[in-house]
């Protein structure tokens, strides 16, 4: 079985090693770090560089996986790929979204069947992107699944850094709640979706725990055994636009698909877990 990655960044790095375990043949496509793709076990190809390789591969693969985000109001793999895809009729197609796509709901919970209320660029992009996508599958039968993944950390991406040197914040908006997913949950449940495809399935991959992200930030702190950053007040804070946009939505999503259709378990089913475990790793 084959299977291609068109994005093949940090989620993917962990997905490649649980494919391969299972028999595959993964290949994925960077933009400059082919090194990187080649350390998961995947064969890297330059895109953009070798799109009639990639096009070879996508006329073969069983199994594709769109982790290429939009930018500049397009969707890359759409733009350079979509008839390809849809003349190669994979097993299974997967996009990599985000529940950015649900907006603010003042902290309330949101599931696969919340309307779409997107409140930053970002989340519109994505939304219309799932959109094509979604118009893709269904003009040629194609078996698109979709993951809207909420904040992804894991090993190299946790807080660890920041606080050991210093420039960890504690930032406090009132009420507000980030929901989080360790990376080898989002490549565990990608291996089940694959294993159990469900055409125009659209999963929420989430942990069991939406949390305030200055407690992340204190339990991090408390784990170094490291003084607590100090509390800084929402209103008052200086940030970056782009910084200040993550806490424009508030929002609970849940997970009671992945765990009910596909039979998950997740393995950090919340933050405590999950920097307990990067911690012990770097030992």
């Amino acid at each position: 079985m084959r299977a291609l990655v068109l994005g093949h960044g940090y989620s993917a790095g962990f997905l490649t090693p649980l494919l391969l375990a299972e028999g595959w043949e993964v290949t994925g496509t960077t933009r400059a770090h082919p090194e990187r793709v080649a350390q998961s076990g995947a064969r890297p190809m330059l895109w953009p560089g070798h799109e009639a390789t990639i096009r070879e591969e996508i006329a073969r693969a069983d199994a594709i996986l769109i982790s290429a985000g939009p930018g500049q109001g397009h969707d890359p793999a759409l733009a350079d790929f979509a008839e390809d895809i849809a003349q190669a009729k994979p097993l299974w197609l997967g996009y990599l979204s985000t529940t950015g796509v649900y907006g603010d709901h003042a902290g309330g919970w949101v599931d696969e069947e919340t309307p779409l209320t997107p409140s930053t660029k970002r989340g519109h992009e994505r939304v219309a992107a799932e959109t094509a996508w979604q118009a893709l599958a269904h003009a040629h039968d194609l078996p698109l699944h979709i993951f809207r993944l909420a904040g992804i950390y894991g090993p190299g991406r946790g807080p660890f850094a920041k606080v050991r040197s210093g420039t960890a914040r504690r930032i406090v908006k009132p009420g507000q709640v980030f929901s989080r997913i360790h990376t080898e949950d989002i490549a565990q449940v990608l291996l089940a979706s694959i294993k159990a495809p469900r055409l125009g399935a659209i999963y929420n991959l989430c942990d069991d725990d939406p949390a305030p992200p200055e407690a992340v930030i204190a339990h991090a702190a408390e784990l170094l055994g490291l003084p607590l950053p100090p509390e800084e007040d929402f209103a008052t804070a200086e940030m970056t636009p782009m910084a200040r946009s993550f806490y424009a939505e508030n929002k609970r999503v849940s997970n009671a698909l992945i765990k009910r259709e596909l039979g998950i378990s997740l393995r950090y089913p919340d933050y405590r877990s999950g920097l307990a475990a990067l911690l012990a790793a770097e030992a």
